[in-house]
C-alpha cells in the first residue's frame, strides 16, 4: 500500500474507534432511536444531489436494515444502558466471527483451519466477557449489544449483491432508508414533543458529537474505506480495523476513566487475537466482507 493509503487506513480506524466515545456523549442527550436516526440523517444528505444507485429497493432496505439500523441501534441502547464504550467496540468487531459462519451457512463457504481456530478462540473471549456480565451493567443491555455484530456480519453479507454500486452514493442511500423508519421509531417511543425538545434543546456538545459520528464516521470514513477496498486486496486493508477496538478502548479510558477488570480484559484481548487470526488469513471469498 502506498504511505499515503495506509495514513488513511489508519486515520479510519481512529475515527470509528473515537465514534463510540462520541456517542455515548450524545446519547447523554438523546436517546437511543433518536440518536439514531439522527445520525443517519447527517450522512443522507448527499442524497439531495446524488442518483439512487442501480440496486434494487429490497435489497437496499434489507442491507440498510441490518447493516446500520439493526446494527447501530443495538450499539446506541446497549451503551445507553450502560455497557462500557471500550467493551462495545471490541464486541462490535467480533462480527468477523459471524461474518464467516454465516458464509459458511449461507454460501457453503467452509472457513479454513486457521479460521476455525480464530473463531474458536474469539468464542472463548466472549465467553470470558460474559462472565463479568450482570456487575455495572445488565444482561439485558449486553444481549441487546450482541444484536450488533450479529446485524454486522448479516449485512456484510447482503452487501454482496450490491457489487458494482458506487460506494459513496450506496452507502447515502442506506443511510436514507434508515433514518426514516428510525425517526418512526423514535416519535412512537419517545413520543412527538419529548423528541422536538431533545432536538432544540441539544447542547453543542451534543451537536458537535452527532456532526462527527454523521458526516464524518459514518459517511466519509466509510467511503475512504470503501475506496482501500476497491484499490487494494481485503488481506492488505482489513488488518487495520484490529486498531479500532484499541482506540475505542483507549479514549474511553481517557474520557470516561474506563476501567477493565482482569478477567475482562483478558476476554477482549483474546476476542481481538481470534479476530486477528481470522482476517490475516488470506481467504479472498470472506475477508472483503469482513471488513
Amino acid at each position: 500500500m502506498k504511505p499515503a493509503d495506509i495514513l488513511i487506513a489508519i486515520l479510519v480506524a481512529i475515527i470509528w474507534g473515537l465514534a463510540f466515545v462520541a456517542s455515548r456523549i450524545a446519547l447523554d442527550e438523546l436517546s437511543p432511536e433518536l440518536m439514531t436516526a439522527m445520525r443517519f440523517s447527517i450522512a443522507a444528505l448527499p442524497c439531495l444531489f446524488i442518483p439512487k444507485p442501480k440496486v434494487a429497493w429490497s435489497r437496499l432496505i434489507a442491507i440498510s436494515f441490518t447493516l446500520f439500523l439493526g446494527q447501530f441501534l443495538s450499539q446506541a441502547y446497549g451503551i445507553a444502558h450502560g455497557v462500557p464504550v471500550g467493551l462495545t467496540s471490541v464486541v462490535v468487531q467480533s462480527q468477523a466471527l459471524f461474518t464467516i459462519g454465516f458464509a459458511a451457512i449461507a454460501f457453503g463457504e467452509r472457513p479454513t483451519p486457521v479460521q476455525t481456530l480464530g473463531i474458536g478462540i474469539a468464542a472463548i473471549g466472549l465467553l470470558m466477557i460474559c462472565g463479568t456480565v450482570g456487575y455495572d451493567f445488565s444482561v439485558a443491555a449486553f444481549a441487546v449489544l450482541m444484536i450488533a455484530p450479529i446485524c454486522f456480519a448479516v449485512g456484510n453479507l447482503l452487501l454482496r449483491g450490491a457489487r458494482g454500486a458506487p460506494m459513496f452514493d450506496l452507502f447515502a442511500w442506506l443511510c436514507l432508508t434508515a433514518a426514516v423508519p428510525l425517526f418512526a421509531l423514535a416519535l412512537v417511543v419517545n413520543g412527538p414533543m419529548p423528541t422536538f425538545q431533545s432536538l432544540i434543546h441539544m447542547s453543542l456538545t451534543g451537536l458537535i458529537c452527532l456532526l462527527v459520528i454523521g458526516a464524518i464516521s459514518t459517511s466519509i470514513a466509510y467511503w475512504l474505506w470503501g475506496r482501500l477496498l476497491r484499490d487494494y486486496p481485503a488481506a492488505q486493508v482489513v488488518p487495520f480495523a484490529l486498531l479500532v477496538p484499541f482506540v475505542g478502548s483507549a479514549a474511553s479510558s481517557i474520557v470516561f476513566g474506563e476501567r477493565f477488570g482482569p478477567l475482562r480484559l483478558a476476554g477482549m484481548l483474546t476476542v481481538i487475537g481470534g479476530i486477528a487470526v481470522m482476517v490475516l488469513v488470506k481467504r479472498p471469498q470472506i475477508l472483503p466482507k469482513a471488513a
